[in-house]
């Protein structure tokens, strides 16, 4: 009895070594045997470090978010900016989203960004999927082209020239075509899907499907993760963009939100269609300049956190069996 007793001590014991212990999923990835231990005054400086980093980013956005969401009164008592909020109210975004030019030049950006994000995957993904298939026709020679023009660029004399001569000024279409396709994108993508395994596109080949089958059912849901982040990529560019729009159209009405931006905080002007209490100083500009701002990076912190994991997900771990 004590024989087996002694036996199963052993086991346990075996069992609860650290060779066998199961380690914390929230638990530090282990130091290589020649890396030092971390002193306590170096941890102290990455933290000191790193704290400055994110108020340098957090501090001007708060001081955004807050000033947009002040009353005249406490922005006159501030001198401006203000930092420490007394009290909150939503006159300036209730003006904004009331209609007039910021709410048309917001709702021609969703457009905008809806539009040309779907039209520039569709061809980023088209054209990277048959770059990344050695026996295309001509993939070589497409491949050469395309890295051409991310060295040499015709400049911006001929692109507007090229750009009237098809008469896309004062379209909306001015705003999507000539930043349409990034060669950048391509190329990631393109390296993506040269990685997914060839027996997983042989064997759908073997059982009938063709390229657009393979590409919809096979390469895309494997791919998730870098479609994930090209969208957020070209999303991001289309949301942001305001030098097409400063060159190709001449229509107030159809500038986008980043153009009328520029204009409320450069320029100083009043958004045209607001209520009286703007023109007649009532309500502050500078709350209406900070709730454009607001309103023109809200999107980007949004979707972001939501793209955010795919950067480190991975799609293709455990899709070929042996």
């Amino acid at each position: 009895m004590s024989a087996v007793l002694d036996t199963q001590a052993d086991d346990t014991t075996a069992d609860d070594t650290p060779a066998t212990r199961k380690p914390s999923p929230w638990a530090a990835p282990p130091r290589p045997v020649w890396e030092e231990e971390p002193s306590k005054a170096g941890q102290a400086g990455k933290g000191l470090v790193l704290t400055l980093a994110c108020l340098g980013i957090v501090f001007p956005l708060w001081i955004v978010v807050v000033t947009s969401l002040q009353s005249k009164k406490t922005i006159d008592e501030a001198g401006g900016l203000v930092v420490i909020p007394k009290g909150i109210t939503f006159v300036a975004y209730q003006e904004l989203l009331s209609g007039g030019q910021v709410q048309r030049a917001a709702l021609v950006s969703i457009g905008v960004t809806v539009v040309g994000t779907l039209f520039s995957m569709a061809v980023s993904v088209l054209s990277a999927y048959g770059l990344s298939r050695s026996g295309s026709l001509g993939h070589r020679w497409l491949l050469m082209a395309l890295l051409t023009t991310m060295f040499f660029g015709a400049g911006l004399i001929p692109t507007y020239l090229l750009v009237q001569a098809l008469g896309l000024t004062d379209t909306y279409l001015a705003l999507i075509l000539p930043s349409a396709v990034s060669v950048f994108n391509i190329l990631v993508l393109r390296a993506f899907f040269m990685n997914i395994s060839q027996e997983l596109i042989d064997s759908a080949r073997i059982d009938g499907a063709g390229d657009w089958r393979i590409l919809w059912k096979i390469v895309m849901p494997l791919s998730r993760a870098v479609l994930a982040v090209i969208a957020l990529f070209y999303a991001v560019g289309y949301w942001s963009a305001w030098f097409n729009a400063s060159i190709y159209l001449t229509d107030q009405d159809m500038m986008p939100l980043q153009n009328v931006m520029i204009q409320l905080v450069q320029k100083q002007e009043r958004p045209v269609g607001l209520s009286a209490q703007v023109n007649t100083g009532e309500l502050s500009a500078l709350a209406i300049q900070m709730a454009v701002m607001v309103m023109a990076l809200l999107p980007v912190a949004v979707l972001s956190p939501f793209v955010q994991r795919h950067f480190k997900k991975g799609m293709l771990t455990g899709a070929v069996k042996g």
